[in-house]
């Protein structure tokens, strides 16, 4: 039998898979293509993860460990945790930043605290030194591209959910997968290519359009060789975007609420007389034009959208992602190159300098798009077996565009139709939000973790109550700390993120630091607010 098959085995009601009362039983529990290497009781208290994560306290748990072998290149290492007691009857895949390279432990064990059994790959390969940059594994080995691209994810998630049954001797009521980055596009593969391994898909600020991401890495790395925009200029840039559009939607919170909206013109800094950090040069102006744009091929189309206005500054701002610290250092370059020469061309002599947007993204696109992009919009499979699917993006990241993920929901809503495209995902977009965390914009609304228990407030209880009741999520609920993601600080200000199209606008009374005075509107037409201020500010809000 196939894994799918030995776990519908399972669900069907056929007794137990495997005759063993305890977790080291496991050892021997086969499966197809499947060796399992560990299989142990883990008692309760602290825990240190075989890559040296620490985690304070863990309930008892049995871990199992083992590889996987679709073909005769592939070793998908993978781990399956499960509570010894008090399990909830769900299933939690854990996503991979990067080109992966190593099991999510951290994930692993957010999930067992909160009693899901989880399961996490190193998707089909282990990193060097380099870390989530390290690309050197797929140079020669297309069957490795291949599982890190999707196959590695879906093995392991038919492989946790079978032992898991083995285990308990039923399989999850639920499965969930929650991934950010890579981890978005890992889930939206899943929404995509295998519709019936997840029942819940959290899919955030997605490098599912990979083939042309990489290339805009490469491409935004040949603007800054004309002229660098060092990181010293960044909170001079952002504070002119802001003087420009913060106000745009009735509040000066110091976040651009939609920077597609943002007039800002880069020539206003043009300095006057000798340059400073708080002014451009005009080759420098050019450069921060060109990356606003985002880069065009010579037909005029979009390759892929520009970075947005506002949200450069900051420990995962510009100076990260897109500029580095010096030249030639920014992450998103460091990926393009490490894409190119490993999995594009297979020369590691290959000369980024001479990057064409024509030639090298038509190369990329037929060398790997089939495998890395998750672009497919016809989700009806996953719809139709009642899937649901949460996208979400930082506007202010600056690794992955947000209109990126606009573009791939509203490709859904034309493939489906807008009466039954949204009855299955919904869109939040997080205003100042950068790369899955941090920025000026409330950052935390549980979109990195299981099960928060508030569906208020938490995006994957939404997800499950979405699943398992029914009630789609219209309203979600981030928070900004007064230090980032750290809740002993003390909350700064709250704010209602709206199920897309819909966006928070501040009713015109009480603070505007607490979300309770926010409703979520259509841009449309006027709404009775507080007659003091303009109405073009307000628009329809939505029940």
């Amino acid at each position: 039998m196939t894994k799918g098959q030995v776990l519908a085995v399972s669900l069907m009601g056929m007794g137990r898979l495997l005759a063993a009362s305890t977790c080291e039983g496991l050892a021997n529990f086969s499966l197809p293509d499947t060796t399992i290497t560990i299989a142990v009781s883990v008692p309760a208290g602290p825990y240190t993860a075989p890559d040296g994560t620490a985690f304070s306290s863990l309930p008892a748990f049995c871990r199992v460990a083992g590889s996987i072998q679709p073909t005769a290149d592939s070793k998908i290492q993978f781990e399956v945790w499960m509570p010894a007691s008090g399990w909830n009857g769900k299933f939690a895949g854990a996503d991979n930043g990067g080109f992966g390279g190593s099991i999510n432990y951290g994930k692993m064990g957010d999930a067992l605290s909160h009693d899901y059994a989880a399961a996490s790959t190193d998707t089909g390969h282990t990193a060097g030194s380099l870390g989530v940059l390290d690309a050197s594994w797929a140079l020669g080995h297309p069957e490795k591209v291949i599982d890190y691209g999707y196959r590695a994810i879906h093995e392991t998630a038919q492989t946790g959910q079978a032992i898991v049954a083995a285990f308990y001797g039923q399989g999850p009521n639920h499965s969930y997968f929650n991934g950010c980055s890579n981890g978005g596009r890992q889930a939206l593969m899943e929404a995509q290519r295998y519709p019936a391994d997840y029942d819940g898909i959290i899919a955030g600020d997605s490098a599912n359009f990979m083939t042309h991401l990489f290339s805009t890495g490469v491409w935004d790395n040949q603007a800054l060789a004309v002229s660098y925009l060092p990181p010293s200029k960044l909170p001079a840039i952002e504070a002119a975007a802001l003087a420009a559009c913060d106000g745009l939607d009735g509040v000066v919170d110091g976040v651009i609420d939609d920077p597609r909206k943002c007039n800002f013109d880069p020539s206003s800094l043009l300095c006057q007389g000798a340059e400073t950090d708080a002014c451009l040069t005009s080759p420098e102006i050019g450069t921060l034009k060109a990356l606003y744009a985002g880069p065009v091929n010579s037909a005029g189309v979009q390759v892929f959208p520009g970075y947005p206005v506002g949200g450069q500054t900051g420990a995962n701002g510009w100076s990260l992602w897109v500029t580095g610290p010096t030249q030639g250092t920014g992450a998103l370059f460091g990926f393009g190159y490490y894409y190119f020469v490993n999995m594009v061309y297979g020369n590691l002599a290959w000369n980024p300098n001479a990057f064409n947007i024509d030639s090298d993204v038509a190369a990329a696109d037929a060398a790997t798009g089939a495998t890395l992009n998750a672009i497919d919009p016809d989700l009806t499979a996953f719809r139709e077996r009642g899937g649901k699917l949460i996208l979400f993006h930082g506007w202010s990241d600056p690794a992955i565009a947000a209109e990126s993920t606009i573009n791939y929901y509203e490709s859904v809503v034309a493939k489906l139709g807008r009466i039954r495209g949204p009855s299955f995902i919904r869109l939040f977009l997080a205003p100042g939000m950068q790369h899955c965390e941090y920025g000026p914009g409330p950052d935390s609304f549980g979109q990195n973790g299981f099960d928060q228990g508030d569906p208020q407030h938490d995006l994957e209880s939404a997800l499950e109550l979405w699943v398992e009741q029914g009630t789609a999520p219209e309203r979600i609920i981030a928070t900004r700390y007064n230090t980032d993601l750290d809740p002993t600080t003390g909350v700064l200000r709250t704010r209602p993120l709206c199920a897309y199209p819909a966006v928070a606008r501040w009713e015109g009374l009480g603070s505007t630091d607490d979300a309770a005075n926010f409703a979520c509107a259509t841009p449309a037409s006027k709404v009775r607010r507080n007659p003091r201020l303009p109405t073009s500010l307000f628009v329809t809000a939505i029940p």
